[in-house]
């Protein structure tokens, strides 16, 4: 294991992977700010929904947060210019994991995924060459990386994609009916909105979509596939961009072949100068198997956290509960209503309470089919109650469909969410049970 982990290997394709990760990421801080992300998600809310836990953090909401992403954007130049590059990356690194937690209205599986690229690439030597640190103290140059570097990388985007292919085996995936419904809103495109509306395109996205998941890497890796891989990759995650329009993850998911091809083919593609390590020497650190213990530490937990749905009763599709962090990306369409009702326990007055009020649209929009953020907002209708003098039960009654199905009772109005205990590696009691259509997971 120490031989094959610490084996020297070229590192042209890290070099030249920090250089697209870095575009990318500079990309998505500015792009936060051009687009009106920033505006919409982090400026104009009162609060946003964070992770729970975290809610020191809704101290940054506000006019500021358009200068913490220019600085974001600022920081990933310097790490696509490799330029104080440690220092840029976990700068990245710890304040894209901020926004992360800072809030869940708009929650994307490509989010996740940046905030464990920016943490490994902080640890990687990504900057030993076609970099600026190696231009201003040459003696930093280095052609060479263990090859635990490139495997690590490998290992992690094949969790996702395989985690990916599984969560699409139910049935409303299987027969169409998901894809389907969330390529209604599609028909306008030009040329290929009428396409999308077919139902074997459906299939076939639903198809192709789980086989390619689930085999690219194995493509990539054998080298007999590994060109159809490529060009496979190349018309998925562009199909993916120009449809779904997912921000930067097609594109940070095609840069990932950079660690399939040899360096030969990597230099000669990209018009680099001829400089290939090939002497394949062994050098095991001293603290070896404090790193490799680390390694399976982490692994280990990036295997078992898509899993924790299974030891949470009921189905994950209805529930929520075990969503977020498990690649479960693209899977179906929910909507649902809310009504919120506020008892004073002193009078027994019961109204309906406006909640959408302190909500932005999206915000609302999201509130009605998450129970996690049911149960933040009904902590913070009791905290804005209490303030006021008085001592409330706050009842929620929400019904939820998915996938273009009927609505069904999503919540229990009778129960008091404000006075619920949130866990959330535990099934919240106030949830009815699924429908007889979801029982399977």
């Amino acid at each position: 294991m120490n031989k094959f982990l610490f084996k020297q290997i070229d590192n042209t394709g890290l070099s030249l992977f920090r250089v697209v990760f870095g575009l990318l990421i500079t990309l998505e801080a500015f792009g936060a700010i051009t687009t009106g992300w920033v505006r919409r998600v982090l400026v104009a809310p009162d609060f946003t929904f964070n992770f729970i836990g975290f809610d020191f953090l809704q101290v940054f909401v506000g006019e500021g947060m358009y200068y913490y992403f220019a600085l974001m954007g600022i920081f990933g130049i310097f790490v696509m210019l490799g330029y104080k590059y440690r220092l840029a990356m976990f700068s990245y690194a710890l304040l894209w994991t901020t926004v992360y937690l800072m809030q869940k209205t708009s929650y994307n599986n490509h989010y996740y995924l940046m905030v464990l690229l920016c943490w490994i690439m902080a640890f990687l030597p990504a900057n030993k060459r076609y970099s600026l640190d190696v231009k201003f103290n040459p003696s930093f140059k280095s052609l060479s990386m263990p090859q635990w570097v490139k495997w690590t990388l490998i290992v992690q985007v094949g969790i996702v994609f395989i985690y990916g292919s599984v969560a699409k085996w139910y049935p409303d995936w299987l027969n169409g009916t998901a894809p389907g419904v969330i390529l209604r809103s599609k028909n306008n495109y030009y040329l290929i909105g009428e396409l999308l509306q077919q139902h074997w395109t459906h299939y076939m996205i639903a198809y192709v979509g789980i086989f390619f998941d689930l085999l690219i890497i194995p493509m990539l890796l054998w080298k007999r596939t590994r060109l159809l891989g490529f060009y496979l990759s190349l018309f998925f995650h562009l199909f993916n961009s120009i449809v779904f329009q997912i921000g930067i993850f097609p594109y940070m998911s095609i840069a990932f072949a950079l660690f399939f091809f040899s360096s030969e083919t990597l230099q000669k593609r990209f018009n680099l100068k001829n400089e290939i390590y090939n002497e394949h020497k062994i050098t095991i650190p001293k603290y070896s198997n404090i790193l490799i213990g680390i390694f399976l530490i982490y692994f280990i937990l990036q295997i078992a956290l898509p899993l924790r749905h299974w030891i949470i009763q009921d189905n994950v599709l209805w529930t929520e509960e075990g969503h977020r962090m498990s690649w479960r990306m693209m899977l179906r369409s929910k909507s649902g209503t809310l009504t919120v009702r506020v008892e004073d326990k002193k009078t027994g007055e019961i109204k309906v309470y406006d909640y959408k009020a302190l909500l932005s649209s999206k915000q609302s929009r999201s509130v009605a089919t998450k129970p996690d953020l049911m149960w933040q907002l009904a902590q913070k209708i009791k905290t804005l109650e209490t303030k006021k003098g008085k001592d409330v039960a706050i009842y929620m009654n929400s019904k939820v469909s998915i996938n273009g199905g009927p609505f069904h009772q999503f919540t229990d109005s009778k129960v008091d969410i404000s006075t619920q205990e949130w866990d959330p590696f535990k099934h919240s009691n106030w949830l009815l049970p699924s429908p007889e259509d979801y029982h399977k997971k």
